[in-house]
């Protein structure tokens, strides 16, 4: 479908050698053209498959910043008729991933390694996740924090989030690996 997408509207097929950052090649490219961010969420679901099924929605991205919603249907709803937590800071992971991921340099590669998350409220009806990043400007291993708020649809949060991320060189930057196999 991204092929034809792609074919339709004269446009370079994202390049998959790791000398990019796919993620801001393929938002520059996909979410100007009619039903491209819808495709382009799709494809980050696809890219996380356990955080695809909450069905979330890039709205916005650019360097350091990202807004992504999700809609209130059964599917992500708990015992209680509101939105489960597991959804919410799975919401809250795709937001923040998302927002640095399109910050990073084409060499570098990051892993969560850790989540906080405060419920504040129980959440119902369309979530907007904020993600909020800082911009490394290599890809010099360090760790980096990334802000995440949910606000339901009146603006009021609903939850706060912070993503410990780990950024690293890819496997194809010179010393990319240690001997373990680890991020240097």
């Amino acid at each position: 479908m991204v092929r034809a997408l792609m074919a339709l509207f004269g446009l370079p097929l994202p390049t998959l050698d790791g000398s990019r950052n796919l993620v801001r090649q393929g938002w520059d490219t996909l979410s100007t053209l009619p039903g491209g961010k819808v495709v382009f969420s799709r494809l980050i679901g696809r890219m996380a498959p356990y955080s695809g099924t909450i069905d979330a929605r890039i709205q916005v991205l650019r360097s350091g910043y990202s807004e992504v919603t999700m809609a209130d249907k059964k599917g992500v709803r708990n015992h209680l008729d509101c939105i489960h937590a597991v959804a919410l800071v799975n919401l809250a992971e795709i937001a923040g991933n998302v927002a640095l991921f399109y910050s990073m340099p084409d060499d570098a590669r990051f892993i969560v390694s850790g989540i906080d998350i405060e419920y504040l409220k129980k959440a119902r009806g369309t979530i907007t996740a904020i993600g909020e990043s800082p911009v490394p400007r290599s890809n010099a291993r360090f760790p980096y924090d990334v802000s995440v708020t949910l606000r339901d649809a009146a603006g009021t949060d609903v939850a706060r989030a912070v993503l410990h991320s780990l950024v690293g060189p890819k496997p194809s930057s010179s010393g990319a690996k240690s001997a373990s196999g680890e991020v240097n």
